[in-house]
């Protein structure tokens, strides 16, 4: 090989990784571009953390579900996708309204993964933690001892990404 080559492939290489981050960038951030704006009732469970800097572990209603919930009656396993559709509640925020292992055709829905196939099954959304600078999130501490809402961007498949945390 020439050296030319060798320039050229070791570039060439450079650049798909740069792509590779650059995608997973914008696969996260695609919610906040395109999603609808939906707010939740929220419980702070954790606000502060030495390895991953200021912020808040929040926790949901809809993270913890009975078994019933899913209309299927097979057993559930860790890892494994389920969607939990949403609707308004009388207070304005949304609130649990089904769950399916099949994507929704309609509505406001979430894309989850199982992470605890005991009852409560316990579903993870991605939007568990909201990275604030410190003085917010040591305000969050106190100001969300009792609750507050999360607002949320849910894109048309499902995904979430956590915009804001109000008391």
């Amino acid at each position: 090989m020439t050296r030319t080559r060798i320039t050229l492939l070791l570039c060439a290489a450079i650049a798909f990784q740069v792509l590779v981050l650059i995608g997973m960038v914008a696969k996260a951030a695609l919610p906040l571009w395109t999603g609808t704006e939906i707010r939740v009732a929220t419980v702070p469970v954790d606000p502060r953390s030495m390895f991953r800097g200021n912020y808040a572990r929040l926790d949901y209603e809809f993270g913890r579900l009975p078994e019933d919930a899913f209309a299927e009656s097979q057993h559930l396993r860790v890892g494994e996708v389920v969607y939990v559709s949403l609707a308004p509640g009388e207070t304005g925020k949304y609130e649990f309204a089904a769950a399916a292992l099949e994507e929704p055709a309609e509505g406001i829905f979430l894309r989850g993964r199982v992470t605890d196939d005991d009852v409560p099954i316990r579903i993870r959304y991605g939007i568990e933690a909201f990275f604030a600078p410190k003085e917010r999130a040591l305000k969050l501490e106190s100001d969300l001892r009792d609750g507050g809402t999360a607002v949320l961007m849910v894109s048309g498949n499902g995904r979430a990404a956590l915009k804001d945390v109000i008391p």
